[in-house]
């Protein structure tokens, strides 16, 4: 048998029990997987063929590895970091608009590493990194990045996260709220212009798109509307089309840029896209919170998709996005954890049961919450069309062979009673005892098979060590700049938009 790289050349997962789809109520009796060249052929009982290895998963079940739509890996050292608060003040510490020097490469690889490692060791066996860099990316950087996921296993689809317009152009008020001082240095435009960008962006998708036999692939982001030019978003889009590339784009996200639509542009951010012919079944519109049923009626009109990211909405008090209004119009929904530091992991299963409570505050008739089946067919087949795929998200021949094999034995399935439900309800990832990217066992028995576990967490930490005194210059900027961008949301508060996306507060 000719092994590559832990790359097997045919591979049998053994007498497992089986969920396909989030159609299938219950698992299989047990059956064989045959996988050859990383592709699924052949599903059924006592299979065999030439020079095969074999993989004894009796007692376990395979479902399709999870697919986390929606992260952003250069948080990934702001763990626990944070003191919870809307995203305009957040976003502060996040991608503080003053500081000048690049982060160093081996940050940016340690931060991609340790999501990935978690992700993959939880059963994610693919990302949508929308890398953001502070100040601006390098090939350097961009790099660093791509070269963590190739290096560990995991399927990743990676854009650049980058605005390109000055800090004050981002918000409604703010520009008449700062001092002279503030002012000046918050209306510099970055030092990357729209064409800049553009360069980049082809240097990137020549280097890493497609590579690792297409398991590492390129998207496209512009952050959000308001954060880049009509232009660049327009050149984006041409680009993603070009391609066949995902396009980012962060989209009413809370009620102060549902306020920010009006003022500036005297519409919604969606009715903006849509106007600028920047809505299309390319973009990846993440969060649509505040959004109303015109926008969803765009949103189906040309085919979106929303990326739902519910612990990051609850820990930022953004709003509760309306699940069912957006299924209902045939809108597809994936599923996000947005970033370590507005959900404080990467481990999306918190991030599906999240999902499916939190519409039962919103909604009083029950028939309407989301049910499991539901919550999972926005984990496997909406994070498949996050990542423009139809051969991930399913367990069938002809699909990339993309597998969690999680052990009945577990808690989570003691009893057994409904394993949808228990998939959602009651795992956590902790189940998990081996995954399959492209047919390459990367976790066995728990640990990482590519990497030594050790040697990785050592590189994570002094990463971390260098990272520190950056996290401490940061505070210092955010400090200064808090009470007027406090005081833009406040302004932003007093105004009607109509709707509410917050449950309201109880009478005392």
């Amino acid at each position: 048998m000719v092994e590559l790289r832990g790359v097997l050349r045919a591979l049998v997962v053994r007498n497992c029990r089986l969920i396909a789809n989030s159609k299938q109520g219950a698992p299989t009796e047990p059956v064989d997987i045959l996988i050859e060249g990383g592709v699924i052929r052949e599903i059924g009982p006592n299979l065999c063929a030439p020079g095969t290895t074999e993989l004894d998963a009796k007692g376990l079940l395979a479902i399709p590895g999870l697919i986390n739509a929606h992260l952003h890996s250069p948080a990934a050292f702001l763990k626990g970091a944070l003191v919870d608060a809307p995203l305009e003040i957040f976003m502060l510490r996040e991608t503080p608009p003053t500081l000048e020097e690049a982060e160093a490469p081996s940050v940016c690889r340690a931060r991609a590493l340790l999501v990935a490692m978690e992700m993959l060791k939880r059963g994610i066996t693919a990302v949508h990194d929308d890398a953001f860099f502070n100040p601006e990316p390098t090939v350097e950087s961009i790099d660093a990045i791509m070269g963590a996921y190739r290096d560990v296993g995991i399927r990743a689809t990676v854009a650049l996260d980058q605005p390109e317009v000055a800090e004050v152009e981002k918000y409604p008020f703010l520009g008449n709220l700062l001092p002279d001082d503030l002012r000046d240095t918050l209306s510099r435009r970055p030092r990357m212009t729209g064409a800049d960008l553009l360069d980049l962006y082809s240097a990137f998708i020549r280097r890493w798109h497609g590579a690792e036999g297409d398991r590492l692939r390129c998207a496209v982001s512009c952050s959000a509307p308001q954060r880049v030019t009509p232009q660049y978003l327009e050149a984006l889009t041409e680009l993603s089309r070009q391609h066949d590339l995902p396009f980012n784009v962060h989209v009413l996200e809370t009620r102060l840029q549902r306020v920010l639509g009006e003022v500036k542009y005297g519409k919604s951010l969606v009715r903006f896209l849509d106007d600028l012919g920047c809505l299309d079944a390319r973009k990846q519109v993440i969060h649509a919170i505040w959004i109303d049923e015109e926008d969803i009626g765009r949103l189906s009109d040309r085919g979106a998709l929303v990326a739902h990211n519910p612990i990051s909405n609850l820990k930022l008090g953004s709003g509760i996005m309306p699940f069912r209004a957006l299924r209902d119009a045939g809108v597809p929904i994936c599923i996000g954890t947005d970033e370590a530091a507005c959900d404080d992991t990467a481990n999306l299963w918190g991030a599906i049961k999240t999902g499916a409570l939190v519409q039962k505050i919103a909604d009083p008739e029950w028939t309407r919450w989301p049910s499991a089946a539901e919550m999972l067919d926005c984990a496997w087949a909406g994070g498949a069309r996050s990542l423009r795929r139809d051969d991930i998200g399913q367990i069938a021949p002809g699909a990339r062979a993309d597998i969690a094999l999680l052990d009945l034995g577990a808690l989570s399935f003691l009893p057994l009673n409904d394993v949808r439900r228990q998939l959602v309800f009651c795992e956590d990832g902790s189940a998990v005892r081996h995954v399959l990217v492209d047919g390459e066992i990367v976790v066995r028995d728990t640990r990482l098979t590519r990497i030594d576990e050790e040697v990785v967490r050592d590189e994570i930490h002094a990463a971390f060590a260098e990272f520190a005194p950056r996290l401490q210059e940061i505070e210092a900027h955010a400090a200064r700049l808090e009470p007027h961008y406090r005081a833009m949301y406040e302004k932003a508060l007093s105004r009607d938009v109509g709707m509410s996306r917050w449950i309201g507060r109880f009478p005392s």
